[in-house]
């Protein structure tokens, strides 16, 4: 485990990112630190730079944690590049986000003084020879072969002979030295702003009629469907927005679980929306406007038509549980999906059916085996009292519920041991231990799940067992 983004006090207790947690612990006992969550970082860094977009329209991304904005033909529009560069100090400083800013003639200059640049920014040229050579961000064997060679900043690269430095260090060296100091440039590979769907009927006079509002924003709808069918897009969440005349604006917000351009169930959504509001749709004094914002889209491909020119409709249970999100609220109506885990009570677990975006393989049983694991699980496991022949044995007789069953036939055991990278403990109250379970059939024909918790003699003395789940 290593670090690898720390705050400006882990910076000053002398850690770096790449060093390992162990080391970082030796050095700073109360360090606090969490899980690197890349894909929260990657949605931040698209965040920001969508925000970005009211200083340029090119903005381009360079994950981890770059951006680079080319202001060639709109750093007029802010008062020059010193006050814009105030603007976005202002904006980010707002936001709480730290960042490091540099201004230059190519984005690979930009991004290398940003990042290796220390002090004011005086003569451009002159900063860059400064650099160290981990601004050419050059593969590891290529980085560490220049400082050995005794090349420690741009500028011992620069006077250099181009044909030596490709010959001993790979063309690359100098592709990227030629790049940083703007003698060759690469277009940059800038982001499409988001196109925002977004659909306005304006009216001459104030309307107070709700029901032509409503019948207005069907009208919306379909506007909206023939746009997005053009975009091959389809949409994830609606937002509907009544503006009346005084400046009040009510909103109405649906979403589905999966992307649709069918008019008539998002309107069927919003009929459910507005039949459900503890405070009814006001006119007042009327709207005068009824807008319709497409919040989220996604890719969504035409859907095949039957011989009669009809679109099957096979995705009911979508429908449906859009209804029941927008009459019980989004975080009531669950669905269920797969966990990564060998342990039996955490195999599956519960999230709003509208985060489900995607289908999940679940484990199918082999044709003409018995089940290794029961529909009905019992939470927490029940306390048996078992009789084995031998400590570590099978069960010969268990009593529950106050009756003692008898073992005909068992199977096992399976051998579960504890994520032992992980601290938490277990329903029982305890901290994990390795369970072996059996599938057993009594006398009667009835058959259960039991299981010894703990390794007999070496994690326990005298394990218990537990009943677990009831077989079909």
């Amino acid at each position: 485990m290593r670090l690898v983004a720390l705050n400006r006090a882990a910076l000053e207790c002398g850690l770096a990112p790449g060093s390992s947690l162990a080391d970082a612990r030796a050095v700073e006992p109360e360090l606090i630190v969490q899980d690197h969550n890349a894909q929260a970082d990657a949605e931040l860094l698209d965040q920001i730079a969508d925000e970005c977009m009211r200083y340029t329209p090119m903005v381009a991304v360079k994950p981890p944690d770059g951006l680079t904005l080319d202001i060639t033909g709109s750093v007029h529009l802010s008062g020059g590049e010193m006050q814009l560069q105030q603007d976005v100090r202002g904006w980010f400083a707002s936001q709480q986000i730290a960042i490091r800013l540099a201004c230059a003639s190519s984005a690979e200059a930009a991004s290398a003084l940003a990042r290796f640049h220390r002090g004011e920014l005086v003569d451009e040229m002159q900063a860059i020879r400064s650099l160290p050579v981990a601004a050419l961000q050059l593969d590891p064997e290529a980085d560490l072969g220049l400082r050995r060679a005794g090349l420690k900043t741009i500028g011992d690269v620069m006077d250099r002979p181009r044909k030596v430095i490709a010959a001993r260090f790979g063309a690359a060296s100098v592709y990227r030295l030629e790049r940083l100091i703007g003698k060759s440039a690469k277009p940059l590979d800038t982001r499409n702003p988001r196109r925002s769907f977004t659909f306005r009927r304006r009216f001459a006079e104030p309307i107070t009629s709700k029901t032509y509002s409503v019948r207005v924003l069907r009208e919306l709808l379909d506007e909206a469907n023939t746009e997005l069918a053009r975009e091959n897009l389809g949409g994830r969440a609606f937002e509907a927005r009544f503006n009346r005349v005084d400046g009040a604006v009510q909103n109405l917000y649906v979403e589905t679980g999966q992307s649709t351009r069918d008019s008539a169930a998002i309107a069927r959504l919003f009929d459910e929306r507005l039949d459900g509001l503890s405070d009814p749709l006001d006119p007042g004094f009327g709207f005068d406007s009824v807008e319709l914002a497409i919040i989220q889209t996604e890719l969504l491909k035409s859907q095949q038509e039957d011989i009669e020119k009809e679109v099957r409709r096979d995705n009911t249970l979508a429908e449906t549980l859009d209804i029941l999100r927008v009459r019980l609220g989004r975080k009531r109506v669950l669905r269920f999906r797969p966990n990564d885990t060998h342990i039996p009570e955490s195999t599956q677990f519960a999230m709003p059916a509208t985060s489900v975006a995607q289908s999940y393989t679940w484990q199918k049983a082999e044709v003409g085996e018995p089940p290794s694991r029961p529909l009905q699980l019992f939470d927490p496991p029940q306390c048996v009292a078992v009789i084995a022949e031998v400590p570590d044995g099978p069960p010969k007789r268990f009593r529950w519920h106050g009756k003692v069953r008898d073992v005909a036939h068992y199977e096992g055991p399976e051998r579960i041991a504890s994520e032992w990278w992980k601290a938490s403990e277990d329903p029982l109250g305890r901290m994990q231990l390795t369970r072996d379970y059996y599938r057993i059939e009594d006398a009667d024909g009835r058959r259960y799940w039991l299981f010894r918790h703990g390794l007999y003699g070496r994690e326990a003395d005298n394990p218990n067992w537990y009943l677990h789940g009831l077989f079909a």
